[in-house]
């Protein structure tokens, strides 16, 4: 390909009528033809060798075809036909320069190619040159009429009618002037068209349906140049927008989008070429191309039932076979020598050609059954591999190792399975499957390597999280200031042990630092978030813990004994000493503190919640700001807060009003307590009853028979207290210890009566078995048996509730 200036040209078609399709590629790439779509013209010259074709087309369009140099004689300078694009005219316009006709180097006989040449140029072009000498004018045998004529006739049979448009260039104009010239060569073109012999369909068509004739001359160049540049530089305004109605170009109806261009272009020339009447081929390379087809299809049908080759493709089917490449290799080199030894007296070229279709035949034949043993062969290999590899590691082999060991080992067996299986007139490559294989034991590799990795990882995290889950749990419960620091050194020493654990497990992996390095801060984010999940649980359940906090500080003394309230405890000191205890866990797991920071929630929570309830009850008129009225801690972010002061606030307030009632049990009973144990009366009511009392303690002392009365008395009341437990049904209520001593005291009362009567009788039966004692100490002894019996059974006897059942002591008479 040439390239000028502002000009690209290329050979299309060689002097024995190659088409250069790679030629014409590379020009349209270069030229970005495709682009073009409709808009492009095509023009092309024809006339007579060494008449100044190339010459002129190089000044008309500013192409760069070679030209003939006159000091060394007149011979021919275009062979084939060129192709090169205009230089500034638009649209794109296409110039094809013709070989000359009449040539000597072609000799008088050997016209096919120019009539080829000539029929090709009309068929693609919108504009065709025809060049010719003024002198030639008129003249029968001159101005390329018996060529004309042929072209006429065989484009009619052989393309559709295209409306052309055809411009002769008469050179070297004479003082003839062209008004004379023109209508003589008009005559002699209608001559000619009426002489060819017509299809019935275009037996009265005339030439202009088909072309359009156009005629300008030009002075000679060698004589007079200026002229002829100036005349040459007219006729060029003519080729702009020459596509555009009314333009210089024919009719458009058939034209191709310029990116079909070139295929085009070939289909034309092929059909031209194989045209029997203007190019027959030799009778001997005819024989040789139909009688090396038919024994190559006898061979390739033998080798398609050979039994060999049969039972070598379906034990592929199965599996891998031993020996392959060598048994195929054979059984194809077998049918090709047959091929040779029929086939080696026809023409060398074409028995080559028919040979090679043949191999190529054979080979995509065996083709998919070769693909099935290299697939065999990969996934055997790779079954192999996964084995070895999987022993490798149970033996305790390091994993790099036992990978690069087993993958370097296996590759190598599947180079030496895949020569076994190489035909020797294929040459296949087998990098594909190759590469397949390797990605394929890559990619198990991987998958066994983020298994182990995340067992391991799994261990330690499991190890981690049974380290710290439980402890974490338990100092939280006995949330102190040291609470959080314990916390921290706990975390830190698990952490380090199972970094230097994993650490140790990682070094068989051979794994880079940074993916390391990930692993690592994966595990100590972990642990961190474990002990972070664990606060998070437990603070959810902050306020469980508060009031069993409470309780048992409340509950308990020192000693963890349980608290009797006898009316001596500060319950107030008590109470606010279990409140602090509680307030302090409250504060404790208000936020997480892994990091070491300081904060003021402590004193934030004492100051809002203990010492403002205390100041508030002084300080009622003073308004001051709640310093709990945020959903924020001071110098502590969101993420590490675990309960907001808001949230303290109203679990403080719940656990107040939740612990309110164990309070006030314990002043009620500590009142009871006090009531209980101060049984006696005033002492002013003691000397009250001393001095006014003195004259009746005078007549007991006088009379002892009172004392008697008022000791049964006393003992008939004792009795009816203990039956009734009036202090048990008062310790309810007055109404309702009321209610119920009316309902029990009418049963009591005829109970303890009975129970006496029973006691009197028995006495009198005893009494009669006895010798008679003397009268005033039976007297005696009467009154004080009875006495005695009525205490032993008012003492003894113990009535239910309802009256209804008895319960006698073990204490009575035998």
């Amino acid at each position: 390909m040439g390239t000028g200036e502002e000009c690209c040209s290329t050979q299309l078609i060689d002097g024995d009528g190659g088409f250069n399709v790679h030629g014409i590629d590379n020009f349209m790439k270069e030229v970005k033809l495709a682009e073009c779509g409709l808009s492009y013209a095509v023009v092309s010259i024809m006339g007579p060798q060494s008449s100044g074709k190339s010459t002129l087309l190089n000044h008309l369009f500013g192409t760069n075809f070679r030209e003939m140099d006159a000091f060394r004689g007149r011979s021919q300078t275009t062979k084939g036909i060129w192709l090169a694009m205009c230089a500034g005219i638009e649209p794109t316009t296409l110039v094809m320069d013709l070989e000359g006709t009449d040539g000597r180097e072609r000799g008088e006989d050997d016209t096919a190619f120019e009539k080829q040449s000539a029929l090709f140029a009309l068929a693609v072009s919108d504009i065709v040159l025809i060049n010719m000498w003024c002198h030639d004018i008129g003249r029968e045998q001159a101005a390329n009429k018996p060529l004309l004529k042929t072209v006429f006739q065989v484009m009619m049979r052989l393309f559709s009618p295209r409306k052309t448009t055809l411009m002769f260039v008469i050179r070297d104009k004479t003082r003839t002037p062209l008004e004379n010239l023109e209508p003589v060569l008009r005559e002699d073109i209608q001559k000619i068209w009426d002489s060819v012999p017509k299809p019935q369909a275009h037996k009265e068509t005339p030439l202009s349906e088909f072309f359009n004739v156009e005629v300008t001359a030009l002075p000679s160049f060698e004589e007079k140049e200026e002229q002829f540049r100036e005349q040459v530089a007219n006729l060029r305004q003519r080729f702009h927008h020459s596509i555009a109605p009314g333009g210089l170009a024919g009719d458009r109806r058939g034209v191709v989008p310029a990116s079909g261009f070139s295929f085009s272009a070939h289909e034309i020339w092929k059909v031209i070429k194989e045209n029997k009447d203007l190019d027959l081929p030799a009778h001997k390379v005819m024989v040789a191309t139909v009688r090396c087809e038919e024994i190559a299809k006898e061979k390739f049908a033998y080798f398609s039932s050979n039994e060999d080759w049969c039972e070598i493709e379906e034990s592929v089917q199965a599996g891998p076979v031993h020996g392959f490449g060598k048994k195929l290799s054979l059984i194809i080199g077998t049918c090709l020598s047959e091929y040779n030894a029929e086939a080696i007296y026809f023409d060398e070229g074409v028995r080559t050609a028919k040979q090679e279709q043949l191999e190529s035949k054979l080979l995509q034949l065996v083709q998919p059954t070769y693909q099935m043993m290299l697939g065999h062969i990969r996934s055997g290999t790779l079954d192999k591999f996964k084995e070895a590899f999987d022993k490798a590691l149970s033996g305790g082999e390091g994993f790099s190792v036992a990978a690069h060991g087993c993958t370097k080992a296996f590759m190598t067996q599947f180079e030496e399975e895949c020569a076994d299986a190489v035909i020797e007139q294929a040459n296949w490559d087998t990098s594909k499957v190759r590469e397949k294989l390797r990605r394929d034991i890559d990619a198990h590799v991987a998958a066994v390597r983020a298994t182990k990795l995340s067992e391991i990882t799994a261990l330690y995290e499991g190890k981690l999280n049974e380290a710290l889950s439980g402890p974490v749990e338990a100092l939280l419960d006995g949330a102190s200031s040291e609470t959080w620091p314990a916390i921290r050194v706990l975390l830190l020493r698990e952490t380090e042990s199972a970094i230097l654990g994993i650490s140790s497990a990682l070094s068989g992996f051979d794994m880079d630092e940074q993916t390391k390095y990930k692993i690592l801060s994966s595990l100590e984010n972990y642990a961190r978030g474990v002990v972070e999940s664990k606060a998070r649980e437990e603070a959810g359940r902050v306020l469980i813990r508060m009031k069993d906090r409470f309780a048992t500080l409340f509950s308990h003394d020192a000693d963890s004994m349980p608290r009797v309230w006898t009316g001596k405890e500060d319950i107030r000191a008590i109470t606010k000493t279990a409140r602090s205890s509680s307030l302090k866990l409250l504060s404790v797991m208000a936020a997480i503190r892994l990091d070491n920071d300081t904060d003021n929630i402590e004193h934030t929570l004492s100051t809002a919640l203990v010492d403002n309830t205390n100041s508030a009850v002084t300080n009622r008129s003073i308004t001051t700001v709640d310093p709990l009225a945020s959903s924020t801690w001071e110098e502590v972010p969101a993420t590490k807060t675990l309960i907001t002061p808001v949230q303290c606030k109203n679990l403080w307030r719940q656990f107040k009003m939740e612990t309110e009632y164990s309070v006030t049990q314990a002043i009620a009973a500590q009142e009871a307590n006090k009531r209980n144990n101060n049984w006696l009366p005033p002492p002013w009511a003691i000397l009250a009853l001393v001095v006014l009392g003195f004259n009746e303690f005078m007549t007991l002392l006088r009379n002892p028979l009172y004392l008697g009365v008022i000791f049964v008395v006393f003992l008939l009341i004792k009795a009816l207290w203990v039956q009734l437990d009036i202090s048990g049904e008062f310790s309810h209520g007055i109404v309702p210890g009321l209610l119920s001593l009316s309902t029990k005291f009418l049963p009591t009362v005829m109970n303890l009566l009975k129970k006496l009567a029973e006691e009197g009788s028995k006495k009198s039966a005893t009494t009669d078995t006895r010798p008679n004692p003397l009268p005033g100490s039976m007297s005696f002894q009467k009154g004080v048996n009875a006495t005695r019996a009525m205490s032993s059974s008012a003492s003894s006897e113990i009535t239910s509730e309802n009256g209804s059942e008895e319960y006698s002591s073990s204490s009575k008479h035998d």
